[in-house]
């Protein structure tokens, strides 16, 4: 019942305050067509992303997760002019849907999809001397949240905004005898969070139709 109402407001927010978008929509459907799984951002969660890379004035933005392009297409639609998303895909199959969907919604020439294990792409883009970027948003597998964190504040500057998702776990983020690696890599990443001087974070608890979860926004100072 509970799970019932939050996917009733997320769908009443979407309808007033999330326009229906093409290339969004067919995202999501030739995803599911595919066999992806149903893993990305609500509508109103992309739109967050959106307008967070607006207010930064995001030109250089990093995706570690790319999955289908969903979230994706929402970030590249808050890029200042002249900007560029790299995304980072470990599975070819999922990248090559992305590149697809990326390429249908118009945005091709400013995204690169990079694929292999993202903690590999993560150190050849700082061997490249790939960024600083102005946004990096954390959404792979959270097992490895925290090594995804200390790759992220290499390709980092003052004014960098980072952004994870799925760090609450449908709770069980405070449940310190876990051994769901998912759970330890969420919990290691936020006792990182804490213990780093370099940002200053929060997080917020989300509940709509991808359950009870929430995000991590934090700012390099």
């Amino acid at each position: 019942m509970v799970q019932e109402l939050w996917t009733a407001i997320d769908d009443y927010i979407t309808a007033l305050l999330v326009p229906p978008d093409a290339p969004l929509q067919v995202a999501l459907e030739a995803s599911a067509k595919a066999g992806l799984p149903p893993h990305q951002v609500s509508p109103s969660q992309g739109k967050l992303l959106q307008l967070l890379a607006r207010l930064r004035g995001a030109q250089n933005i990093l995706e570690i997760g790319t999955l289908g392009g969903y979230s994706t297409i929402w970030l590249a639609g808050g890029l200042s002019e002249r900007g560029r998303v790299v995304t980072l895909e470990s599975d070819a199959g999922h990248a090559e849907v992305a590149r697809t969907n990326i390429a249908r919604a118009g945005l091709a020439e400013v995204v690169e999809v990079r694929v292999g294990p993202a903690l590999d792409t993560l150190s050849r883009l700082v061997q490249e001397g790939a960024g600083p970027f102005d946004l990096i948003f954390i959404d792979a597998d959270k097992a490895n949240n925290d090594r995804y964190f200390h790759w992220a504040l290499e390709l980092s500057e003052t004014g960098t905004l980072i952004i994870a998702d799925n760090v609450v776990r449908s709770g069980a983020i405070v449940d310190d005898a876990s051994t769901d690696p998912s759970v330890m890599g969420a919990r290691r990443f936020m006792e990182a969070l804490a213990a780093e001087p370099r940002v200053s974070a929060t997080a917020l608890q989300t509940v709509g139709a991808k359950g009870h979860d929430g995000f991590v926004v934090a700012l390099v100072l």
